[in-house]
């Protein structure tokens, strides 16, 4: 929970000094009455003492203004909804090493399928576009809200050497800020980023992914893949079997840098909840709603609470 006007909390330290203040007024009766009446008569002058009654509405009231002063600062509560509006670019990683088949039926292919369910399941209302990277990034479509579009796009995915991730990243951001202004803004922009590895060549990741943080365009990256993947290749007259484990320490800086979060994938079931998690996220935002009427109506409750327990106890207010 949040306040709009904080400052006003400092109204609080007030109550402490208003508790002290009665507190030192019950003395000063106590002494005063202890003045003109003997201790032999003190039962017979008093013999029904209200005791904890006596102090009851007053604690009431002293809570009842503790929460009407919460209410002035009014108190925001933050609450997911729905994206009305949005940009998202899916950047695939289509080096060599996503042919491994650690993740059935392959790194790719499992990211593909679990793309397809993302795009399924994020608002209509989203637009989101397709990358692919390896040593230079392409743009296999812009961010649109045709999700049905962007699907088709994934059969354009061949793999190739190289993985140029801050190349991709500096692409993505520029089709996020090509975006057209809805209402006189641009809608708000994000990455989602899947490879099995750290970048070799192009711009430097770390610094593309600061640039991106600037915007205001964090890049969710997951990685994915196992310590033991491996591919086949031919050189020359002979096949040749590589070891390409997965690599997720570089992916995780990035989501850090940009203000996203990583995830990690080591067979298909997982990339699956992944991209499953991110559409969730994706497809909600957070946003500050103002309940300064609920704590105004507690306030006033307790109020009247104390003010009907002294008039039922001593026929008076306070």
């Amino acid at each position: 929970m949040s306040f709009a006007s904080p400052l006003v909390l400092l109204g609080l330290l007030a109550i402490p000094l208003l508790i002290r203040w009665y507190i030192w007024q019950q003395r000063r009766r106590v002494l005063a009455a202890s003045a003109f009446v003997t201790p032999a008569l003190t039962a017979s002058v008093a013999p029904h003492s209200p005791r904890w009654r006596r102090h009851a509405p007053l604690l009431v009231f002293a809570f009842a203004l503790a929460v009407l002063i919460v209410a002035a600062a009014r108190p925001q509560q933050s609450v997911a909804v729905p994206v009305t509006s949005g940009a998202i670019m899916l950047a695939n990683d289509v080096s060599g090493s996503m042919r491994a088949t650690d993740v059935a039926p392959s790194r790719l292919g499992a990211a593909e399928r679990a793309a397809k369910r993302f795009l399924a399941t994020v608002p209509s209302t989203v637009q989101v576009g397709l990358i692919e990277f390896a040593r230079t990034p392409a743009v296999l479509q812009s961010p649109t809200t045709d999700h049905a579009v962007t699907s088709a796009a994934f059969a354009q995915l061949q793999t190739s050497g190289g993985t140029a991730i801050g190349d991709a990243i500096l692409a993505a951001v520029g089709e996020l800020r090509s975006v057209p202004l809805v209402a006189g803004k641009r809608p708000p922009g994000a990455i989602v980023m899947i490879s099995d590895g750290s970048s070799n060549l192009g711009a430097d990741p770390l610094a593309a992914a600061r640039q991106a943080g600037a915007l205001h365009i964090p890049i969710y990256t997951v990685a994915v893949g196992t310590p033991n993947g491996t591919i086949t290749f031919k050189r020359g007259a002979r096949m040749v079997t590589s070891a390409v484990p997965v690599s997720p320490q570089q992916l995780a800086q990035i989501a850090s840098l940009s203000g996203g979060r990583a995830f990690t994938a080591s067979d298909a079931a997982g990339l699956s909840a992944v991209y499953a998690r991110l559409a969730a996220q994706l497809g909600r935002k957070h946003v500050k709603r103002e309940i300064t009427a609920s704590f105004a109506g507690g306030g006033l409750v307790l109020l009247l609470l104390g003010s009907a327990l002294s008039l039922r106890w001593f026929g008076r207010l306070a």
